[in-house]
């Protein structure tokens, strides 16, 4: 496993939709493998194969640290209800900004071995889903902010007042 440089604001290779997966390869699973790595290393909570420069739909979450979750070619089924909150994205370092997502989301996606699963999610869960899922379309949540992109340290400054 390795590292892998995650991709910034700016980089064409977030602007750019995402090829589906048709068989699990070992280069496939090294990336699958070194995005886990990634994600924990950032301490971020999700990851798209996009952020580290491969146009694969494949997408890693993680919202408690002990929970990892590994979606390929994941669609979005349903959604319902509306919660609206920060968000920040490993591709836009230190800065985060109000977005409006659905509360609940339900998916279909690929396990490692190609089986198919359906995925629902709540909360931080499915923010975390709709935020993935839209880096393998070519979108960045900076697109969906309500008001200007905030500084994290101002965040905390706020929060500790």
């Amino acid at each position: 496993m390795a590292l892998r440089k995650i991709r910034e604001m700016g980089d064409p290779v977030l602007t750019r939709k995402c090829k589906e997966v048709t068989e699990i390869t070992p280069r496939i699973q090294e990336l699958i493998d070194d995005m886990f790595e990634t994600l924990y290393d950032a301490e971020g909570v999700g990851l798209a194969a996009p952020q580290v420069g491969i146009l694969k739909r494949i997408v890693v979450i993680d919202v408690t640290g002990d929970d990892p979750i590994l979606l390929i070619n994941p669609k979005i089924l349903e959604t319902s209800g509306e919660q609206e909150g920060y968000e920040g994205c490993l591709s836009v370092p230190g800065k985060s900004g109000i977005v409006t997502r659905p509360n609940y989301v339900k998916v279909l996606a690929y396990d490692e071995n190609m089986k198919a699963f359906e995925l629902e999610g709540t909360e931080l869960l499915a923010r975390a889903l709709c935020h993935e899922l839209d880096h393998l379309d070519g979108h960045l949540y900076v697109e969906k902010v309500e008001g200007p992109l905030v500084n994290n340290e101002d965040l905390r400054d706020a929060e500790e007042e």
